[in-house]
């Protein structure tokens, strides 16, 4: 596993989602070690410079908390506070209820934490996606989409970031019809640099997928059934440990993934949920796009937990 570890003091472990490395939380890395904090973002299961198992299987929720496990017992840690967004947000949220004895507080990002569903997720993907292009089912495919983004993994993480943005508005690209691929799906992005990403950020995102491709990420939505399988025994489960909610106001898991009021479903769910903060205009990649406010909401909560 790849580490980037910055600062001393009581450790703070970010994850991240698809397609992300790492380094999409460099801000917060830099804010929390200035602030007395030791700030850990590995490259996840599958990412960047952390090993890839050949076998899909190996990419469930469980198998990389336990590494999350090996993490903080390499460090010697006891507890850590964790930070999720995407899919490192329902690994949070999973790590919550699996090992809350190991978590100090959750601090999660525009994916807030539902029950588990009656059905397995393909139950509803697989019927929207006979409406509209849904990546959720795209992605299911072994091999079609690692193919499509592989072949233009610079055009594909342009078109997606600026896609999951507050920029755009990205439940558009439900309005492609089913059968098309992503790329297809996704709108053109605007030359770089945006007013929250630089052209030496983006190159340093890009290079990493350039070199693996996109398969590791890939296969953590192949096992978006397989972790609905292996949670059966937290279905009527809340969160209980300290937890912080921030989402940014144009962000599309909340407005098209997360159900018809995902604040109430998450307050009825996590009796110890301490703070809730919009930020507006932002979209799914809030601490990139607003990395000031992203960084005084940890600031400011990890503050209150001393």
């Amino acid at each position: 596993m790849h580490v980037a570890d910055a600062g001393e003091g009581y450790p703070v472990v970010f994850c991240h989602g698809f397609p992300h490395t790492w380094f999409v939380w460099h801000h917060q890395l830099d804010a929390l070690a200035a602030a007395g904090y030791r700030a850990l973002a590995p490259d996840l299961r599958g990412y960047g410079r952390t090993d890839a198992p050949a076998d899909p299987a190996a990419y469930t929720n469980e198998a990389v908390i336990g590494d999350l496990m090996a993490l903080l017992d390499d460090i010697g840690a006891d507890k850590a506070v964790f930070v999720g967004l995407d899919f490192g947000a329902q690994l949070v949220w999973e790590l919550s209820l699996r090992k809350p004895e190991r978590v100090a507080a959750a601090m999660v990002l525009n994916n807030p934490f539902a029950p588990r569903p009656p059905k397995a997720p393909s139950a509803f993907w697989t019927r929207a996606a006979e409406r509209h292009f849904l990546h959720l089912s795209y992605f299911q495919q072994p091999g079609v989409a690692d193919a499509e983004l592989a072949a233009d993994p610079r055009g594909f993480l342009a078109r997606v970031y600026y896609s999951l943005s507050g920029d755009y508005h990205y439940l558009d690209t439900w309005k492609n019809p089913p059968g098309i691929g992503y790329l297809d799906a996704l709108p053109q992005a605007p030359a770089l640099p945006w007013p929250w990403l630089s052209q030496t950020e983006f190159d340093t995102l890009a290079a990493d997928f350039e070199r693996t491709g996109f398969t590791g990420g890939l296969n953590w939505y192949r096992n978006l059934d397989r972790n609905w399988q292996l949670t059966a025994a937290y279905a009527d489960a809340t969160v209980d440990v300290p937890t912080f909610f921030l989402y940014g106001e144009n962000d599309p898991d909340m407005e098209g993934f997360s159900g018809r009021d995902p604040l109430a479903t998450l307050r009825a769910n996590v009796p110890d949920l301490r703070d809730v903060v919009e930020i507006p205009k932002a979209g799914h990649l809030v601490q990139l796009e607003r990395p000031d406010a992203v960084n005084a909401f940890l600031l400011t909560n990890l503050k209150s937990l001393t």
